[in-house]
């Protein structure tokens, strides 16, 4: 989504994302909140690692916006958000909290490595 969408519109489509997800796996609106959450915070992070000249006009973020490592820098704390909204509701609290603490670690990473593969394979027009 560009870089100017309004927040509003986005967790709505992050409710959206997460409820079909639900749906499937019959999770109770586990992925409709982390993906809400990812949403809401999703603004402020683009306005915390803005680049020094600013966004262009409807800005996808994506790798051709800002290269590897600001791809980097903005996907893996969403990410790691979602993954620990996701694993420490799932658990019911913090009682496990180093394993699943290493499950959103791990998934993390995983995530990213396939995002970044995909940002390979599908590369934006602004190349």
């Amino acid at each position: 989504m560009p870089v100017e969408t309004n927040p509003l519109l986005l967790m709505g489509i992050g409710f959206a994302m997460g409820f079909v997800v639900d749906l499937f796996y019959e999770s109770l609106g586990l992925h409709a909140f982390a993906c809400v959450m990812v949403m809401y915070a999703r603004n402020y992070w683009l306005n915390s690692v803005t680049p020094q000249g600013g966004y262009d006009n409807n800005a996808v973020p994506s790798m051709a916006l800002g290269g590897v490592q600001w791809f980097l820098v903005y996907t893996m704390p969403l990410i790691f958000l979602h993954h620990a909204m996701l694993f420490y509701i799932e658990a019911g609290g913090f009682g496990m909290f180093w394993f699943t603490l290493w499950k959103v670690i791990t998934s993390t990473i995983f995530t990213t490595l396939v995002i970044l593969i995909a940002q390979f394979l599908f590369p934006s027009r602004r190349r």
